[in-house]
């Protein structure tokens, strides 16, 4: 798990780094989101190194804390959505978008300590233009991805062994060894 935690963490990265230049578009969500439906609290492992990652890309600065506890929220959410029994796509669309929309609070924090309650509360309200490019990029890029890349990657966990039971979706079929359905 160490590997594929490394794997994960440079997909993200790159995921991230790819999509740069548009402000506010991001797959980062919706990887997150993935990883946390196929392999549940493993993701946790991810984050960290990710967080790691960018303080050495783009710089240590008064924003990194705040990711070591900001992609927590999109693994959490999938993690008990699935745990319980949700399988609606729009469901973990509107999840993403929720996320994208509060993500500016949350990012906001620090500035409490900063520069105290109105500076953090002028600092949120300044970025709400941004969250609500971030919620609607969100949830339209989670509604067309997610449930597919979930599936493909769960069914290729179980394939090569590092889940032992069958993903969700392939419950009540019988798959042969090339992956065609019997």
């Amino acid at each position: 798990m160490i590997c594929l935690s490394a794997m994960w963490s440079a997909l993200l990265f790159a995921g991230q780094y790819a999509l740069s230049a548009i402000a506010n578009v991001e797959v980062v969500t919706l990887l997150i989101m993935v990883y946390a439906y196929a392999f549940g609290y493993w993701t946790f492992a991810t984050l960290p190194v990710f967080v790691l990652l960018e303080g050495l890309v783009w710089g240590f600065s008064w924003w990194w804390p705040t990711y070591l506890y900001i992609w927590i929220f999109p693994a959490l959410i999938v993690v008990l959505l699935k745990k319980a029994g949700m399988r609606y796509r729009v469901i973990y669309a509107l999840a993403a978008g929720l996320y994208g929309l509060i993500f500016g609070f949350f990012f906001a924090i620090p500035n409490l300590f900063i520069g105290g309650p109105a500076y953090m509360f002028s600092f949120w309200v300044s970025g709400i233009p941004f969250d609500l490019v971030h919620a609607g990029a969100n949830f339209v890029i989670s509604l067309i991805l997610f449930m597919p890349l979930a599936k493909v990657v769960e069914m290729l966990a179980v394939r090569t062994g590092l889940l032992q039971k069958k993903p969700d979706n392939l419950q009540n079929k019988s798959v042969s060894e090339n992956g065609i359905e019997k």
